[in-house]
């Protein structure tokens, strides 16, 4: 019998090779799944310009937070054949409004967005038949009256498909 000793591992360049494509490997592809995330999945708001928003972020602000120490509420019900806003001060006091207009923007992309003017039904409530398509909205809603903002706010939303 002969005894064969065993051979001391050696490490070589193929090694080093192998531990460097599996590094990298790993670290591309955690890069292409995260892009790929990012861009199919982002639901925030598009700005055409980031700067100037930022710069008017307090400024609106301050003018919502007004509006809103009025105790002025809306509640806004959306379905796919039409839309009913209900504008309304403390103590269920109807707002009649000269003008109720609603911005539906899809959360990413522009291709579906819509305005649509509301008319008004009486007490404070506004309608409009449209067909609206299901799936996830932001809907700004401004009411004016008198030239003045008395009313803006938005909401996200999620229209079935039924």
């Amino acid at each position: 019998m002969t005894a064969r000793a065993a051979k001391p591992f050696t490490f070589t360049g193929r090694h080093m090779l192998a531990v460097m494509v599996a590094f990298f490997g790993i670290i591309i592809a955690v890069n292409f799944t995260m892009a790929y995330l990012a861009t199919s999945t982002w639901s925030g708001l598009v700005v055409a310009n980031t700067y100037v928003a930022s710069q008017q972020f307090n400024g609106k602000t301050e003018a919502i937070r007004q509006m809103l120490a009025t105790g002025i509420n809306g509640e806004l019900a959306v379905k796919r054949d039409g839309i009913r806003y209900h504008l309304t001060l403390p103590g269920n006091v109807p707002v009649v409004a000269d003008s109720v207009i609603a911005h539906f923007k899809r959360p990413v992309g522009e291709h579906q967005d819509f305005e649509q003017v509301l008319t008004p039904a009486g007490d404070g409530v506004y309608l409009a038949e449209r067909e609206v398509l299901a799936g996830s909205w932001i809907v700004e809603i401004k009411a004016e009256k008198d030239g003045k903002l008395v009313m803006h706010e938005a909401h996200r939303i999620t229209v079935s498909g039924e």
